[in-house]
């Protein structure tokens, strides 16, 4: 296997893991008589037939402020949801986990030649071993989250990877040189750690971040990752020289993940004092009078929240984002130096362009979908405008700033995708657990991958020629264009109504009715609706009155 090969292989193995008074409601609001087909249809969980009986209420707001609390305390109450500071530095947390989990499994993609000098072994080893331990603990994340909850997963996967960490460095700045064996007992453990980051940021942002927030937030969990990419080829890329240069790259990510981790011991939390909003409160509600949905494995659950109408649609959204940005960061050397561009430091940072411009374009139109909801329009432009930005990538002889604003453009575009749509299928299933969501999402994503990235590695080496000019396009070029093509138009059928944002704006009954709550009702008949935002005065155990 050449060095080329080494590396390319390296790339795509790794890539495939890349794996939030009603005074003026009445009149911003039109009812359809279509409640039955969507409030409250999530597989028949008892939290949503509940909410239709009126029988389970949500918080009421009051001048006195929120009413029901997670936990004790004495912090001060406003007339809304109670958004506190520190909700930020669990995001941090989460993201630059991410980030660390990412830069562990890309750490030698960027010098496959010193670690096989040094080792003795193809560095692509260690990623499929790290594939196959993060796709194992993907089925088992779920349950676990269940079980122990959002702060034991995340200060121990984050523990968990520093462990393995250690174990391929040693103690950092020792000059400890491990032996083989057990730089992969390390890749093991950090792989078993990765879920945990990977999977919970929807959770995250239902648990802390308020009801205009949460499509930001997840997108920048989701995709920090790729931050870690990038600073894998633009740190190892100058570390990585030497066995000697190998050791204090390693020994710099343990000591980085080690800070990190003792961090979240002591400033990660598992929720806020009050709930963040009011479909945040009836997952509460329900979880403490008896109305949460039983645990269930993950195939069953996995099975639930296929059946369940308009889940579909998003799932093949986020699938069809993470096959684009997994084919076109594993082939982004290819495509440039087709059109001409041949310096490595040239194709290192175009490579960490594109993977800084799926972050940046998370968080531009994150943000613009907790203003507006409108997470299929988003969606089928970001898909439509990708569609045509693939082009440039596929044809030869295309001038080089062309491609190179194409490629950044389309980062910048497909890597949204993913988080939005995340939040989407969080939005249709409600009030299914959000983690169990992002857990099938990833799966589905990383084994569409793992099928897609031998084919167009295959495709590639196919060219067409293009009548009328002297060119011809790529044969990944034109897969990755029919798959977008197809999601593009799959998508367009989904019609299903925002569950969780709908009960969202009936709850939130204090101030101006935000402007996205006419786009959230529009399909939604209100008739029952003002019922779950009546607070329980008799469920001592879910409030505490001021």
């Amino acid at each position: 296997m050449t060095a080329t090969h080494r590396s390319a292989r390296s790339t795509v193995c790794v890539l495939l893991l890349l794996v939030s008074g009603t005074s003026g409601y009445a009149s911003a609001v039109r009812a359809r008589p279509q409640l039955g087909r969507h409030i409250g249809r999530s597989a028949g969980s008892p939290l949503a037939h509940a909410a239709l009986r009126g029988s389970l209420s949500l918080p009421r707001h009051s001048a006195r402020g929120t009413e029901v609390r997670c936990s004790g305390g004495n912090e001060p109450q406003s007339s809304k949801y109670t958004l506190y500071p520190s909700r930020w530095v669990q995001l941090g947390y989460l993201s630059v986990l991410a980030l660390l989990s990412d830069w562990v499994c890309f750490s030698v993609a960027a010098a496959p030649d010193v670690w096989e000098a040094t080792y003795g072994h193809d560095p692509a080893t260690l990623i499929d071993i790290f594939l196959f331990t993060n796709v194992l603990f993907c089925f088992l994340e779920p349950t676990i989250v269940r079980k122990v909850g959002l702060r034991a997963v995340i200060v121990g996967g984050a523990f968990l990877m520093t462990a393995g960490c250690l174990l391929r460095s040693g103690i950092p700045f020792t000059g400890a040189e491990p032996v083989y064996a057990q730089i992969i007992a390390g890749t093991v453990l950090v792989g078993a750690a990765q879920p945990f980051f990977q999977c919970t940021p929807p959770l995250l942002s239902a648990t802390w971040f308020g009801y205009d927030e949460r499509a930001l937030s997840t997108a920048v969990a989701i995709n920090f990752n790729q931050v870690g990419i990038a600073t894998a080829f633009l740190i190892g890329g100058v570390m990585v020289t030497d066995g000697v240069g190998i050791s204090h790259y390693f020994d710099l990510i343990s000591t980085v993940c080690l800070t990190v981790s003792l961090g979240a011991l002591v400033q990660f939390k598992d929720r806020p004092i009050t709930p963040p909003s009011s479909s945040a409160a009836a997952r509460i509600a329900a979880a403490n009078s008896g109305l949460a949905e039983e645990d269930t494995n993950f195939v069953s659950t996995a099975r639930m929240l296929l059946a369940t109408p308009g889940f579909v649609q998003p799932l093949v959204a986020f699938v069809g984002s993470i096959a684009v940005s997994n084919v076109v960061s594993a082939f982004v050397k290819d495509i440039l130096v087709n059109s001409g561009m041949t310096s490595q430091s040239t194709i290192i940072l175009a490579g960490a362009g594109f993977q800084a411009a799926i972050v940046i374009g998370g968080i531009v139109l994150g943000g613009y979908v907790d203003q507006t909801k409108r997470y299929k329009e988003v969606t089928l432009a970001c898909f439509g405008i990708s569609l045509l930005l693939l082009q440039p990538l596929g044809f030869s002889n295309c001038p080089s700033e062309l491609v190179l604003v194409s490629l950044l453009a389309l980062g910048a575009l497909i890597g949204p995708v993913q988080p939005i749509n995340a939040e989407l299928a969080v939005e249709v299933a409600y009030p299914a657990d959000e983690n169990s969501i992002e857990a099938l999402q990833q799966l589905c994503g990383n084994l569409f991958s793992a099928l897609l990235v031998p084919l167009a590695e295959i495709a590639a080496t196919r060219h067409t020629r293009v009548p009328g000019i002297d060119s011809s396009v790529s044969g990944d070029s034109m897969l990755l264009s029919a798959i977008v093509l197809g999601a593009f138009l799959y998508y367009r059928t989904f019609t299903s109504a925002l569950k969780r944002s709908a009960i969202d704006c009936v709850g939130d009954d204090v101030g101006p009715v935000p402007a996205s709550c006419e786009v959230v009702l529009t399909d939604v008949d209100t008739t029952n609706l003002p019922a779950l935002a009546e607070l329980a005065a008799d469920d001592n155990t879910l409030s505490e009155r001021q």
